[in-house]
């Protein structure tokens, strides 16, 4: 295949004159390097390219609408459609081209890269390249492939609906990057997520190509500070590649409607990058601009080596000008983001027409298809692993080293600057890891003030005597979604996010898209390997009173305690020591994420470290014991705990047995909602071992009672056995007792509790100014 043959393209794929000039030179380029035997052999991959992109668009439009393909690519009659056609049809005809193009990299060059897909419900794309390159996930193999049956059970598939007795998809494709999808790493399904990810993703020596979408843009604008982050010391080569359609789900972007390209790339260059404008309709252009961004990039790194530049380099964007939708009938409207035509093919005879004209100007014939394809199945030639292979898909680091706890356990310490004294132990510990701190702001103030200074700010001109460094791993912005992004994104490395408790309910999304993401790989028999990501929740609801309500809000803890609880483990440590275990424990965890509910200011230590690391280990711990107990305190959390503790001095001192417990992982105590949980749950012999199923209890939680209660449903005799404070979205500018106070979690509130449930007299236990306190008649002075 020389050039000229190429050049005159396959159907819809066609190659501008700009693209034609950077191929030829690429090709040059290539076959002077030794990575092609010649030009020709640069054509022939680059023809294949046109051809298979023109079939995966084929077979995307036929999993929107199709029940079956026909690969003779003759019309297709009323009942080969669908009832319910489904799909984000416009997107994935975008992707296509995309996705095509980096394979086309990968055969041209001899390297494998990982990819991104920021628009992950444009899967489809996927799907389809992967099942006509034979790309396809185990349990995906045998079941879709090239062939006429193969493609027409992926269609058929595709928005199926399918459920199997376990409640569970029983298909091996979804509407979005799913744990089937060969090579996928993340849903892609919250926009704006990959964009804040991708660059700390690859490894020094690894390469990404990252697919990212123009709306996405409008959502997560922390992805304007990437090129920040970026340094050759701890980072992989990125090709980020925005394919620019124009156009959201319902009208015009805003890039679209501010200038489009020219606008888009100005943005780009006043804030730090090396915009690449391509042709987004041509896999040859996406393959030239990989590549292009590549070199770039290592040039550009190579230069500050050199020292004749400095950090932040220019990092290149690849911005792929398309429309809406191209290829098919209803490119370019709003309609194209679904279903772009008219109606129904089954049932409407026009939309039937349309459907197998586009189709038609799509189809690539059986034998050329063959031919296309072995140009992309060299991978075995090459040395290298197949795309569903890529390294950034199967992190499996080393164990990390765990150093053993020096925590406090004796007097009042900081759960904060016990996890800070370790975490810089663990760090220099492990000096081969890349470590990644997402830090919203206010790293020091939170008491991790070692941390801050071992590891710095990632900053591209330090100041003079601050903790900042042009190679810092803490990336700090006043951006949660930014900050999680650059832990999340680092599952090759040792991660850690701090945040306020309240603020940290802005990474929810993010958090939630990767723990889903993971635990379907767990449910597909694949579970992830990286290494556990604990995020520590602190300035919290209970001592953050200083500021408004606004500060005060247990809402992640709750929320993750919705998620499945051995991929999303909360834990609530009550002191120094458990709050360093809790983080071991994490560390030592795989595909997990970790969230971490602790004080910043000094609480009484509680337990030693053996008691500590036991405690951590079941989740729950007696504190003080009473085997005659009439009644059980239950503590969730540091402030809580001590709050039991107290009520529970006052009804020893009237005369009433009781025992304090506290409850550091609420999800090991819950009913389990699926065998995966179940295996991580404790067994019924365990709660009752430290819950005895004949007690009255009184809890008082860190988090609203009402979720809290769902979830220790194993120890809820019901309203007559148990009574349940927390949070009761009650605050303001307070101080921690006010706090207790104005939310009825004060020791005497407890006290008052406990009275009502063994019928004891409230005057029993509490002195008058306590009684008219607890009852809301005076203030609460005589509490404190």
């Amino acid at each position: 295949m020389n050039f000229d043959q190429w050049k005159s393209g396959y159907g819809v794929i066609q190659h501008a004159p700009e693209t034609c000039v950077r191929v030829l030179r690429l090709a040059e380029q290539l076959a002077a390097r030794g990575l092609a035997r010649d030009q020709e052999e640069v054509f022939a991959v680059l023809a294949a390219a046109d051809r298979l992109a023109s079939a995966t668009m084929w077979t995307v439009v036929h999993m929107t609408y199709a029940e079956r393909v026909d690969l003779s690519g003759a019309p297709l009659p009323a009942d080969a459609f669908k009832l319910a056609p489904e799909g984000h049809t416009g997107g994935a005809l975008n992707v296509a081209p995309a996705y095509i193009g980096y394979l086309a990299a990968n055969a041209l060059s001899g390297a494998t890269r990982g990819w991104i897909l920021g628009q992950g419900h444009c899967v489809a794309a996927i799907e389809a390249a992967n099942a006509l390159v034979d790309n396809l996930s185990p349990a995906q193999q045998g079941r879709y492939g090239p062939d006429d049956a193969g493609l027409s059970r992926l269609c058929a598939d595709f928005y199926s609906y399918a459920i199997g007795p376990d409640g569970r998809p029983s298909v091996p494709v979804g509407s979005h990057v799913n744990a089937y999808t060969a090579g996928g790493v993340s849903e892609g399904g919250y926009l704006g997520f990959a964009e804040v990810q991708y660059v700390h993703m690859p490894l020094p020596g690894e390469r990404l190509v990252a697919i990212l979408s123009d709306g996405a843009f409008e959502e997560q604008r922390g992805s304007d500070w990437s090129e920040r982050w970026w340094r050759a010391e701890d980072c992989g080569l990125v090709a980020p590649m925005m394919v620019l359609n124009g156009r959201r789900i319902e009208q015009r972007t805003e890039v679209a409607q501010d200038g489009g390209a020219a606008w888009l790339s100005r943005h780009l260059d006043v804030n730090g990058f090396d915009p690449i404008i391509i042709d987004g309709r041509d896999p040859a252009a996406y393959a030239w601009a990989i590549l292009e961004a590549e070199e770039r990039l290592g040039l550009a790194s190579a230069e500050v080596a050199a020292g004749r530049a400095t950090y932040p380099v220019r990092l290149p964007f690849v911005i792929a000008t398309t429309v809406k939708g191209y290829g098919f009938p209803g490119a370019g409207s709003n309609a194209a983001h679904n279903l772009p035509l008219s109606a129904i093919p089954r049932t409407d005879e026009v939309a039937r027409a349309a459907f197998n004209a586009g189709a038609a100007a799509l189809h690539v014939s059986a034998d050329t298809l063959a031919v296309s394809r072995r140009a992309f199945l060299q991978h075995e030639a090459q040395g290298r692993p197949k795309e569903r292979d890529n390294a950034l898909a199967h992190r499996n680091p080393p164990a990390p080293t765990l150093p053993a706890s020096d925590a406090p356990s004796q007097g009042n310490a900081s759960a904060m600057a016990a996890m800070d004294a370790w975490f810089t132990e663990f760090v220099k510990a492990n000096p081969g890891s890349r470590f990644r701190i997402g830090n919203p702001d206010e790293l020091r103030s939170n008491q991790m003030g070692g941390t801050l200074d071992l590891l710095k700010h990632r900053v591209n001109r330090p100041e003079a005597g601050a903790p900042e460094s042009v190679t810092g791993a803490v990336v700090t912005a006043l951006n949660e979604e930014a900050v999680i992004g650059a832990a999340l994104g680092n599952k090759g490395g040792l991660n850690l996010a701090v945040s306020y408790e309240a603020f940290a309910v802005k990474m929810l999304g993010a958090l939630r898209q990767d723990i889903i993401f993971a635990r379907q790989q767990t449910e597909a028999g694949a579970p992830p390997q990286w290494i556990g990501m604990p995020l520590i929740a602190t300035s919290h609801t209970w001592e953050n009173g200083k500021n408004q309500q606004s500060h005060q809000d247990p809402t992640i803890g709750e929320a993750l305690l919705g998620e499945m609880s051995d991929v999303s483990r909360v834990m609530f440590p009550v002191d120094a020591a458990t709050a360093v275990e809790a983080l071991r424990a994490i560390y030592a965890d795989r595909g997990v994420v970790g969230c971490i509910v602790a004080p910043k200011r000094s609480t009484p230590c509680v337990l030693g470290p053996v008691e500590a690391q036991a405690a951590v280990t079941v989740g729950a711990a007696v504190v003080e014991a009473d085997e005659q107990a009439e009644l059980q305190l239950v503590a969730v959390g540091a402030y809580q705990l001590i709050e039991a503790r107290r009520a529970a001095e006052r009804l020893r001192a009237s005369g009433t047995r009781v025992s304090v417990s506290c409850i550091l992982e609420p999800g090991r105590l819950r009913s389990p909602r699926d065998e995966f949980e179940a295996r991580f749950v404790l067994t019924d012999s365990a709660i009752e071992a430290l819950f005895p199923p004949d007690l009255p209890r009184v809890l008082v939680t860190h988090t609203r009672p009402e979720p809290l209660l769902g979830v220790l449903r194993r120890l809820d005799g019901g309203p007559k056995r148990l009574r349940a404070h927390g949070y009761i979205s009650r605050g303001g500018t307070l101080d921690a007792p006010g706090m207790l106070f104005a939310n009825r979690c004060t020791w005497a509130h407890l006290a008052a509790s406990a009275a009502e449930l063994l019928g004891i007299p409230l005057e029993a236990i509490l002195q008058p100014a306590e009684q008219e306190a607890v009852l809301g008649r005076a203030p609460p002075t005589a509490l404190r």
